[in-house]
């Protein structure tokens, strides 16, 4: 993959500090942890969203994007940035269109990760 298109998916700068300071396998170790916690991650936005709970909803954006950060997923974090602030005005017309691209994006997102650190390791 070009690396301006991976740009967009994954914090390279952060991505290569990290290998630096402790590794790729190491840090390949973390995303496995996050891989596995994903899928309850992304659950309960959806499960926020359906039941139209919008406090849960942003609270759970921002732990995700907290977690989405921690190991570099650089889109999934911005939208998961953008779906926790419920009291931006944009929020109400947008929240569907983010939590899409997030549940879109997750898994082939964390793939190219993997991708990339396992090619570092």
């Amino acid at each position: 993959m070009a690396t301006v298109q991976l740009e967009s998916i994954l914090d390279l700068n952060t991505l290569e500090q990290y290998c630096s300071a402790i590794g790729a396998g190491t840090l390949l170790k973390s995303v496995v942890l996050f891989e596995q916690l994903m899928p309850e991650y992304v659950g309960s936005l959806v499960k926020a969203n359906e039941v139209n709970d919008k406090d849960t909803l942003c609270a759970e954006a921002h732990k995700f994007k907290g977690a989405a950060g921690s190991v570099g997923l650089k889109r999934i974090q911005q939208f998961a940035q953008l779906l926790q602030h419920g009291e931006e005005a944009s929020w109400e017309a947008e929240h569907n269109s983010w939590l899409a691209e997030i549940v879109k994006h997750a898994s082939t997102d964390l793939q190219q990760l993997k991708e990339f650190l396992e090619a570092k390791a």
